[in-house]
């Protein structure tokens, strides 16, 4: 989404450490508070924004509410050779999952496959970021997180299903990973909060009213749509049966029924781990990978595209520019931050 003309730009160092001490203000011990402001300045770095610092606020008054535990004491509740249950215990999302990353990615190490489930986390951020830590290590990474309904179901007038999202990157050789990570929703509800944030319209087909009507109005937007009708309906539905109905946590129908605690803010996750090097030569494979990367590219461009990408091209390249030229942020976003930094006694980052 692109900003408008009252931004504030903002280097990668000076927002991380703005993010970082916010959390640590907050009560988060100096690495989690770490952790979750990389995460979030990452996505900031790659065009992201909807995932990035514009999200602090709203994790803050969570914490405020008891909603984040910045303390938890996560535990494993089920280890298996390439399986585990990880009980989050209401913490950072990003901190929960980048637990059940190295997890998943030391089982698969020695079984091939690591899988680990996380349990009662809360909102777990842009999840490429993790997905990205497999590759890193020659392995593919596929990461899937549901919530609670905040998308509306294909054809009702209210929310039953939840964006979930999912993450799959595999290493390329001398070309990026390549990392795919898109929401079930036509936009994610971040997107929805930026455009707030910036003032611009939404697309058409975006998002409804409260009462369920299609709508531009990113002030009255209440809930996202899915991607494609059924199909992004779909695999949200079944997302939520991978991941908290395995752990015994679900979260859409207790909404959907109106249970005591159906409207509680809680996210789950899966986190995979495959070695490549327990199949084949992981550098053949990641010459594959750029083999099948090149190929695509080289296809016949339709009329009006000046450049066919792949998966994760774009947000390496904004990535690019803006550690050199900055990240922007925009006028609402500073804003709001302003607002909740103060009472924190912590200082706005210094701007370009």
């Amino acid at each position: 989404m692109r900003m408008n003309s009252s931004t504030h730009i903002v280097t990668e160092s000076a927002l991380v450490r703005f993010a970082t001490e916010m959390f640590a203000a907050a009560g988060a011990p100096e690495a989690d508070a770490a952790l979750v402001a990389r995460v979030m300045v990452w996505a900031n770095l790659r065009g992201v924004d909807s995932h990035g610092v514009l999200r602090i606020p709203k994790y803050l008054s969570r914490i405020d509410e008891g909603i984040v535990n910045p303390t938890p004491e996560m535990k494993l509740l089920t280890d298996l050779p390439a399986a585990a249950v990880l009980d989050a215990d209401r913490a950072f999302g990003q901190v929960a999952l980048g637990r059940a990353s190295a997890i998943a990615i030391e089982k698969a190490s020695e079984a091939g496959i690591g899988l680990c489930q996380v349990r009662g986390a809360t909102h777990m951020g842009a999840i490429g970021y993790f997905a990205l830590e497999a590759a890193a290590e020659g392995m593919a990474g596929i990461v899937i997180n549901v919530s609670r309904p905040n998308m509306a179901y294909p054809g009702a007038r209210s929310a039953g299903l939840a964006t979930s999202p999912i993450a799959i990157a595999v290493p390329g050789a001398t070309h990026a990973p390549l990392m795919l990570d898109m929401a079930t929703a036509t936009q994610s509800m971040g997107k929805i909060a930026l455009a707030r944030d910036t003032g611009i319209p939404l697309g058409e087909g975006w998002a409804v009213d409260a009462d369920g009507n299609p709508t531009t109005d990113p002030q009255k937007a209440a809930i996202p749509t899915a991607l494609g009708g059924h199909k992004g309906g779909g695999l949200s539905l079944m997302f939520e049966c991978l991941t908290s109905l395995m752990v015994a946590n679900p979260l859409i129908a207790p909404f959907i029924e109106g249970a005591p605690d159906g409207r509680r803010h809680f996210q789950n996750g899966l986190m995979i781990a495959i070695d490549i090097s327990k199949f084949g030569d992981v550098g053949d494979y990641a010459r594959e990978v750029d083999r099948l990367a090149d190929a695509v590219k080289t296809l016949p461009r339709a009329d009006g595209v000046d450049e066919i990408l792949v998966p994760g091209e774009r947000g390496d390249r904004v990535l690019q520019e803006r550690r050199v030229n900055g990240i922007p942020l925009a006028e609402g976003t500073w804003d709001r931050l302003t607002k909740v930094a103060g009472p924190l006694g912590v200082e706005m980052p210094e701007t370009a």
